[in-house]
């Protein structure tokens, strides 16, 4: 299978990792692939996508050569969910205004409601072909998914 789509996510956010965990359960077709923004490819990406690798405030997604960004890049993972997610797909039509300053709020307090971790993630020997790279923290520490 093609991995057409990455998500490029903030390694060390709950919130964050929690979604890569999420999409992973429902992603029975392996469609996605995952990316620490924090690791030198993640970084790369960005930059490449004009998109400050500094900045974590959303989850990217990257699929078929097209950037997307806070709602635009939930919305188009939970199209290709297993289950009812892609049901989501309706809130298209409210306004991207309107739908990206509610994912700013939630992603402006991600860390104060959900946590931070003193390392990325580490998926697991299954998981691994998943990821693109795994990066161990500055500690030298790993977690894993």
């Amino acid at each position: 299978m093609s991995h057409d789509a990455v998500v490029l996510f903030d390694g060390v956010c709950n919130l964050c990792t929690g979604a890569v965990q999420f999409i992973i359960k429902r992603d029975t077709a392996g469609y996605f692939r995952f990316c620490s923004m924090q690791s030198e490819i993640g970084k790369q990406l960005l930059v490449q996508h004009d998109i400050d690798p500094s900045a974590l405030d959303t989850f990217v997604l990257l699929q078929n050569s097209r950037c997307f960004t806070k709602s635009d890049a939930a919305l188009r993972i939970t199209g290709k969910l297993n289950g009812l997610w892609p049901l989501l797909g309706i809130f298209r039509i409210v306004p991207r205004v309107l739908r990206n300053w509610c994912y700013d709020v939630v992603a402006n307090n991600r860390c104060k409601w959900f946590g931070r971790t003193d390392s990325c993630m580490l998926p697991t020997r299954d998981l691994m072909s998943r990821f693109i790279e795994v990066v161990p923290t500055p500690r030298g520490s790993m977690s894993e998914l």
